[in-house]
């Protein structure tokens, strides 16, 4: 568990890494950027690489908690996690969210609840497949 986890966390912030480059090679062409902002980037891709590569597989994966705890768990960390890269990115950007910060905490409830459930769904029905299988 713990080295497909690492695994995992490093795909995802190599991605990241490279994701929030190309973005900003796209969008910010004509700035110059300090040195000392790579570090910003480095702090984009670590929180991603902890929500996406670590949190959630161990979630919904390893961890054997009720569904509601699943689903607030990574609601919360979700949003952290999104608002502290957005601060990291922009301090003006973040600013200029805040004001909808408790819209998308709504908003990310009902779509993990949304996606916990057809997430479970899926499994189940993998899960009744393969004892299918050993059946016949």
């Amino acid at each position: 568990m713990i080295n497909q986890l690492k695994q995992t966390f490093f795909q995802v912030f190599t991605i990241t890494s490279l994701w929030v480059t190309l973005l900003m090679t796209l969008f910010l062409k004509d700035q110059t950027i300090s040195m000392l902002y790579l570090w910003n980037v480095a702090g984009i891709s670590v929180i991603s690489a902890g929500i996406f590569g670590v949190m959630y597989s161990a979630l919904w994966n390893y961890y054997s908690l009720k569904p509601v705890w699943n689903i607030l768990i990574s609601s919360v960390l979700n949003m952290l996690g999104g608002l502290a890269a957005v601060w990291l990115f922009s301090n003006e950007m973040f600013e200029l969210i805040l004001p909808w910060v408790p819209g998308m905490v709504v908003l990310s409830v009902v779509l993990h609840t949304i996606a916990f459930y057809y997430y479970a769904k899926m499994e189940s029905r993998k899960t009744a497949e393969e004892l299918n299988k050993i059946l016949k």
